[in-house]
């Protein structure tokens, strides 16, 4: 029975094969866009998945100021107030709020990166453009 073993592969923060990619979030839906790359921090989408570390990869989103979405739920300031005021805390919280609430999602969180025009200070990394729509969802 020899050839038969299998093995369960628990991947670590030092063996995950992490990876850049950067999302141009304009014209992009707020929550569809918060999902995507909250499964990409997380590492949902590849074959290696360990739910207990940090298997995801890094994401860069650039253009935060123009992304569209009308969140429901008693707000204060309005998303267009909040974009004017301060564009990246939209979509951070929005992805914060997708992620695990432990320090595995602290420490997620901090492999996403959020920039307001299209530059970014990433360009040693050699970041991969990821269309967010392009993704197709398994079922």
């Amino acid at each position: 029975m020899n050839y038969l073993s299998y093995k369960t592969v628990s991947v670590n923060k030092e063996n995950a094969n992490k990876k850049w990619y950067v999302v141009d979030a304009e014209g992009q839906i707020l929550g569809r866009l918060a999902s995507e790359v909250a499964m990409i921090l997380r590492g949902k989408r590849k074959a290696c998945f360990t739910p207990h570390s940090d298997c995801g990869d890094n994401v860069i989103i650039i253009n935060a100021e123009k992304v569209v979405g009308y969140p429901g739920g008693q707000r204060i300031r309005t998303v267009g107030e909040q974009l004017k005021r301060k564009p990246t805390f939209v979509l951070e919280h929005a992805i914060k709020g997708m992620l695990p609430k432990t320090k595995l999602g602290s420490e997620l969180f901090r492999n996403l990166y959020v920039y307001e025009g299209p530059d970014h200070k990433h360009e040693a990394q050699q970041p991969i453009e990821l269309k967010i729509n392009t993704i197709k969802n398994k079922k």
